[in-house]
């Protein structure tokens, strides 16, 4: 089995390689189409968490053995709060499905959890020596799940990028005291876009040493995508276990989206075979998406929005192009095109065929702070249920296409409330503290709902990090740590 990229179908990789380069030499992103890999929904119904990974992982990176990754599927999961990993609770008229069990409390866990042991593995299959310096952008998650996986992981190191004052305290927080001899952190000066840009100009620009080597932790990389597969296949088959739905009915499934990763791994889940009908694409203010899912224009010319939802504070979403591909057919000419275009004047705009062909599969919608807000109160209100911001989103949208939803509607919940405890205590109408450590407190003391352990510990940690640099910087940044 081969990947290609979504720019040139002559730029292939093995799986092993695809995971450990990250993203491929042309810019591309590594693919295969995931409709050429079924599973079986019967046999996913008979499967736990981990059977449903080790079976997702098989078809999607046949490198790996069974034997390889039983192993690693019981260590990165080993690390949840809970034995379910991925919990399914019944919120109102929609299941929430809640993806913030894992070490850092957001739903990045279940795949970061898991890629350091992917990329280790690659690195045997491929006898590779050289070092391999994970480097990532991130709007807020991907930071401190990526730090928490790959620490003091043999034969890496990991640079991650974070846009200055585009972050929760708490995510900084996170981030700025990560242990590890491994680790660096820095603030850029600018928004998401402008460190993801960055990232992606170093990949392009800065060439493997005998030393040291590239790749990315990103969902960019098809093993940070992969992983995030199973939880589609764990909501459906716990909604089956519990009379909710019978087998073959399809479910919807509403996703708070920034970089289109979370989404594509639901679209990949079903053209897997998974029983979906509607996935809900759920934007903030920064809604470029929802844009080119009604119009087929994509245009990152607008203003950038700093929302409660930092987390979706994004303009150009790279795992889009994968969704190009795959709708099109496999057309890497136009997708090169389109990211030409993207890249060269700020905008593109796919035909009327394309566009209704991810029209039967994808529903959008955007959602304002004060939406959000509005959300989180009436959830609350009504059915004591605490979301955060990014969840809230999803909620919205959900509610937006309510009327014309068949069957049963999945909100994924990407991050405890905790890690934005002042948007959600200004939502629920009391005066915020200064202080987010104090927000959580009196969150709460308001709620009774607890505070998730690496949460609560934050704020004893020291300040490890303090390096903040401009965009321009970030090139020979990774250069130093390449020959450190």
């Amino acid at each position: 089995m081969q990947y290609n990229s979504t720019r040139n179908h002559k730029q292939t990789a093995s799986p092993a390689e695809a995971v450990l380069r990250g993203i491929a030499p042309d810019g591309g992103l590594y693919l295969c189409d995931p409709a050429a890999l079924p599973l079986d929904p019967a046999e996913m119904l008979q499967k736990d968490f981990a059977g449903m990974a080790e079976a997702v992982l098989v078809r999607l990176l046949p490198d790996y053995t069974p034997e390889m990754l039983r192993p690693m599927i019981a260590a990165a999961y080993g690390k949840f709060d809970t034995a379910d990993i991925t919990p399914l609770v019944m919120v109102g008229d929609y299941h929430v499905l809640e993806l913030f069990h894992g070490p850092t409390c957001a739903f990045k866990d279940v795949a970061l959890s898991l890629l350091p042991y992917l990329i280790t593995g690659a690195k045997q299959l491929l006898n590779d020596k050289a070092k391999t310096v994970i480097l990532t952008a991130t709007s807020g998650d991907t930071g401190k799940a990526a730090l928490e996986g790959f620490c003091d992981v043999t034969s890496t190191s990991i640079v991650v990028f974070y846009p200055k004052d585009g972050v929760s305290k708490i995510q900084e927080r996170q981030m700025v005291t990560q242990r590890g001899k491994n680790v660096s952190v820095a603030a850029v000066r600018g928004n998401f876009d402008d460190a993801q840009t960055g990232v992606k100009h170093i990949f392009a620009e800065v060439k493997p040493t005998e030393k040291a080597e590239l790749s990315s932790a990103n969902s960019i990389n098809i093993g940070r995508l992969a992983p995030q597969i199973i939880y589609y296949w764990y909501a459906w088959a716990t909604l089956c276990r519990t009379g909710k739905i019978n087998p073959t009915e399809p479910v919807n499934f509403s996703v708070p989206t920034g970089n289109f990763g979370d989404i594509l791994a639901g679209y990949f889940a079903k053209c897997m075979g998974l029983p979906v009908d509607k996935l809900l694409c759920a934007s903030n203010a920064n809604n470029v998406l929802t844009e080119f899912l009604t119009t087929g224009r994509y245009d990152r010319r607008r203003p950038f929005y700093k929302t409660s939802s930092p987390s979706m504070d994004i303009l150009v979403s790279s795992n889009l192009e994968r969704l190009l591909y795959l709708a099109s057919g496999g057309d890497a000419k136009m997708v090169t095109e389109k990211m030409q275009e993207l890249d060269g004047q700020g905008w593109y705009q796919i035909g009327d065929t394309l566009l209704k062909k991810i029209q039967k599969v994808f529903l959008c919608g955007c959602c304002d702070d004060t939406m959000t807000s509005e959300t989180i109160k009436t959830v609350w209100e009504r059915d004591k249920y605490l979301l955060d911001p990014h969840t809230a989103v999803a909620w919205a949208v959900a509610e937006q296409h309510k009327a014309v939803l068949c069957g049963q509607t999945v909100v994924l919940s990407t991050a405890s409330p905790y890690k934005f405890a002042p948007a959600v205590l200004a939502a629920l109408g009391q005066k915020v503290p200064d202080d987010a450590f104090a927000a959580m407190a009196k969150l709460q003391a308001l709620t009774g709902v607890p505070v998730p352990t690496p949460l609560a510990e934050l704020q004893t940690l020291p300040v490890l990090h303090h390096d903040c640099i401009e965009v321009s910087e970030m090139a020979d940044y990774v250069r130093r740590k390449m020959e450190g």
